[in-house]
């Protein structure tokens, strides 16, 4: 996405994260979010950021936990806020160090 070695290119790398998510990988699916709630190569849909970032926190990607608890902790994408829950996601993910 960033365009390291390559030309930047948003819509490309949100075209191979979505290739990714089909595949299962927590590290796509989080990448996804980012493009989803940033508006990077696609448009911008909290909701579906959301949704990405559950997927690969429940695989247990720490970077997706913590994103996830942020959109708890500020009631962003459908969730309702949840202090509780989003401490629950930030210790997931510190745990894991």
């Amino acid at each position: 996405m960033f365009g390291i070695g390559t030309a930047h290119d948003e819509k490309k790398a949100a075209r191979l994260f979505r290739k990714a998510t089909k595949q299962g990988l927590a590290a796509g699916q989080y990448s996804l979010a980012q493009c989803f709630e940033h508006g990077a190569g696609v448009v911008q849909d909290a909701e579906e950021a959301v949704k990405l970032y559950t997927q690969a926190a429940e695989q247990g990607f720490s970077d997706a936990q913590l994103a996830l608890g942020d959109c708890l902790k500020d009631g962003i994408g459908g969730l309702a806020q949840n202090d509780e829950e989003a401490v629950k996601l930030f210790r997931q993910a510190a745990d894991q160090g």
